[in-house]
């Protein structure tokens, strides 16, 4: 009697190894850079491992799941590879680039800020601050402020991401930047008029950075002794 034929013997093209869940997270990423987050399904995924949407299920159990991980293993990856004496700056804007060269990682980190991926940022941020010398009780400030400076870049990228690509950035920031021009000489708002001649051409990395250097000009004032107090003049006899 013939032997019940294997997995590999039914799908020819079926990948031998054993499926594993980093093996799934690494695959999900690779569809997620190179087709988005719509193009994200077990069945793609599947495809892609050469294997059944059942095995899959196994290790993840549902899309959330999937995208919480494949954002998890980008960011350990950026933590893990910072040098010891990386400064919080330079986490900041590596965290920066990553979302930049990961379209839909934006999206993700937005959705979920109580995520694992921003945990760990959170905790190497916190780190950081601490050999900075920020005081104990100020970190949670200044690390949340860090933090939701990284969110509202995410916000930005996600927003980014649904523009059509006929469209682009500098599309879409011309725009924009037309229609703040257009709403500030009805509404007459000055200030907005001169932000939307800004605008159009501006440097996103760079914009990020001035945002960092604000937040840790503030924090490294926390860490210095306060000027002592100017004795109170006497009042002069009458």
């Amino acid at each position: 009697m013939r032997e019940t034929e294997s997995e590999g013997e039914r799908h020819p093209g079926r990948r031998r190894e054993a499926l594993s869940a980093s093996g799934i997270v690494r695959a999900a990423i690779e569809i997620l850079d190179a087709e988005g987050e719509d193009a994200l399904t077990f069945r793609s995924l599947a495809k892609r491992l050469s294997t059944g949407a059942g095995a899959i299920y196994h290790h993840v159990a549902s899309k959330d799941e999937l995208l919480e991980a494949a954002a998890a293993e980008l960011v350990a990856a950026i933590v893990a590879t910072a040098t010891p004496d990386a400064d919080v700056r330079t986490l900041m804007l590596e965290a920066f680039d990553l979302i930049d060269a990961h379209r839909w990682l934006g999206s993700q980190l937005a959705r979920a800020p109580w995520q694992a991926a921003v945990l760990l940022v959170v905790e190497a941020v916190g780190e950081r601050l601490a050999v900075a010398g920020v005081p104990e009780d100020h970190q949670f400030d200044v690390a949340s402020a860090l933090v939701h400076h990284i969110l509202g870049a995410a916000g930005q990228h996600a927003a980014s991401a649904r523009v059509p690509l006929a469209v682009g950035r500098s599309g879409l920031l011309k725009t924009v930047a037309d229609d703040w021009t257009s709403r500030a000489r009805r509404d007459q708002l000055p200030f907005v008029r001169a932000m939307a001649r800004q605008l159009a051409d501006h440097d996103d990395r760079r914009q990020f950075a001035a945002g960092v250097d604000l937040i840790l000009a503030g924090a490294a004032t926390l860490t210095r002794p306060a000027p002592p107090h100017a004795p109170t003049p006497r009042p002069t006899g009458s």
